[in-house]
């Protein structure tokens, strides 16, 4: 294992909600555990040697923040760097680095900026005061696990950071941008497992037309945009509003698809953080919610109106916050007066704070519709083709804002807890259609999971845990798959 290991000290998952302990984990030394878990690469290594040219090469897609983003043009670090030269939010050229542009009457598809994606962040870097380039895990840690399985990662092999050899990869890393419509990532995500595709069958010198189907490890977001990948292949959101047609035709390409913490059903955080922004503390920038608000990708994270998570304080009844005119009434996110200093930062040639908020508005209303748009998209109950697995690992062992209510005056205040992993609600993460109804035996959910299990970690720590990375491994070394040919082993028949 000497090429493929992967040394790293301590694994943090970066979500909006995880950034709110950012300072505390920054000054953390290490990240000791006395947990006792398995003997990874005893239990692994012989598999991992032995699968051979059998190997399903996998995909890795992060969550929200999951990438790092850097300005094409400039170079000058978007996201994954707190560190002097990147952008910050609190001054008026960082922030518009950081947003997205706006444009009165324009599709989301064709507001787009200079921000490209270069990597998945492996580790968060950040300056705390006179300290420098304090560095925090994040994806590596799935990275790790997949090195104790002998996959050959193409990002650290090009990079000169693991030499493989003469061996082929067999691991690619896909980093998006994560503002962007979760539709318009899954289209991209469709060129990534081309490109990963084509690497296998040089690799193995198969022909051009070879068939070859990979598996896809997603966290938190990422498994919405492998959920829409899956459906509706290369295909975005159609402009016109209607929904796309269901052809799996991303499942073509995908044999198992392991979802981890992903917030099927939405959650309640994003709507406190689209309503309140995201103040870290006077060290770091505040992200305020005229910013975070125009990121398309974190409105399609709000939980659904049907589930009734989001009520009146005074008579309990549901609030339909897809609604602009809800908005525009609690004054909220890029509806609020109170935005326009950062929306002059923004729109530097929109004139008068009135013509600032007709475009924030419009913005906003456009958000909400795609949102809308994305949740019908994937609540449609649909079976995947006999050869496309989907397979959830979720939290629920901790507390997780589960319940709004909201004041007369628009101030959200979160009420009730729920299972889950701190961020993702145990519900939400299956999909439960019984949530907000009178209760039933067996869960309703229009996702068809071929296996579900239940972690006791949070958001943060579900790609650590060590139930995680064993289950994982098993299912990826181990585990009954079909054979050429179409047939399957009697084991991998049993459901």
């Amino acid at each position: 294992m000497k090429n493929d290991r992967i040394s790293v000290h301590c694994y943090r998952a970066i979500t909006f909600g995880a950034l709110l302990a950012l300072p505390m984990l920054l000054v953390q030394p290490g990240c000791a555990s006395a947990e006792r878990g398995p003997d990874l690469g005893r239990l692994y290594d012989t598999p991992a040697k032995s699968i051979g040219e059998d190997r399903t090469p996998v995909v890795v897609l992060p969550g929200i923040l999951g990438s790092k983003l850097e300005d094409a043009n400039t170079g000058q670090k978007i996201w994954g760097s707190f560190t002097y030269g990147a952008a910050d939010a609190d001054t008026p050229n960082g922030a518009r680095e950081i947003a997205l542009p706006m444009g009165e009457g324009i599709p989301l598809s064709q507001l787009v900026d200079d921000g490209t994606p270069v990597e998945v962040l492996d580790v968060l870097v950040a300056d705390v005061g006179p300290i420098r380039n304090i560095k925090v895990g994040a994806y590596v840690d799935i990275m790790r696990t997949l090195a104790v399985g002998k996959y050959r990662d193409q990002s650290l092999g090009e990079s000169g950071a693991i030499d493989y050899g003469k061996k082929h990869y067999t691991c690619f890393q896909y980093a998006y941008d994560w503002r962007r419509d979760v539709s318009e990532s899954a289209a991209y995500l469709h060129h990534r497992i081309t490109v990963a595709q084509d690497a296998v069958r040089a690799g193995r010198g198969l022909p051009a037309d070879a068939p070859i189907k990979v598996d896809v490890v997603a966290h938190s977001m990422g498994g919405l945009v492998l959920r829409y990948y899956l459906r509706y292949g290369s295909h975005p959101l159609p402009a016109d509003g209607s929904l796309p047609e269901i052809t799996w035709e991303g499942a073509a390409n995908v044999e198992r698809a392991y979802l981890i913490g992903t917030p099927s059903a939405g959650s309640s955080e994003s709507l406190v953080q689209l309503v309140d922004g995201l103040n870290l503390n006077p060290i770091f920038p505040n992200f305020r919610p005229s910013i975070l608000g125009t990121m398309p990708a974190i409105y399609q994270l709000l939980p659904r109106t049907r589930h009734g998570r989001v009520v009146d304080a005074e008579t309990g009844e549901p609030i339909d916050f897809m609604d602009v005119r809800v908005w525009e009434r609690y004054k909220w996110g890029l509806a609020d007066p109170d935005e326009d200093k950062v929306l002059a930062w923004l729109l530097p040639d929109a004139k008068t704070a009135e013509e600032r908020r007709r475009i924030a508005v419009d913005h906003l209303n456009k958000c909400l519709k795609k949102a809308d748009q994305l949740f019908r998209s994937l609540d449609v109950p649909a079976t995947p083709p006999a050869g496309t697995k989907l397979h959830l690992f979720a939290g629920d062992a901790e507390p997780t804002p589960d319940l709004i209510t909201v004041d007369t005056q628009g101030k959200l205040r979160i009420t009730e807890m729920a299972p889950g992993d701190g961020t993702v609600t145990r519900t939400s993460a299956i999909m439960d259609e019984r949530t907000g109804q009178e209760w039933s035996v067996g869960v309703k959910s229009p996702v068809d999971w071929r296996r579900v299990q239940f972690i006791n970690a949070d958001h943060l720590g579900l790609t650590r845990d060590p139930q995680f990375t064993d289950n994982l491994l098993y299912l990826m070394l181990e585990a009954p798959r079909p054979v050429r040919g179409g047939a399957r082993s009697q084991l991998g028949a049993i459901r």
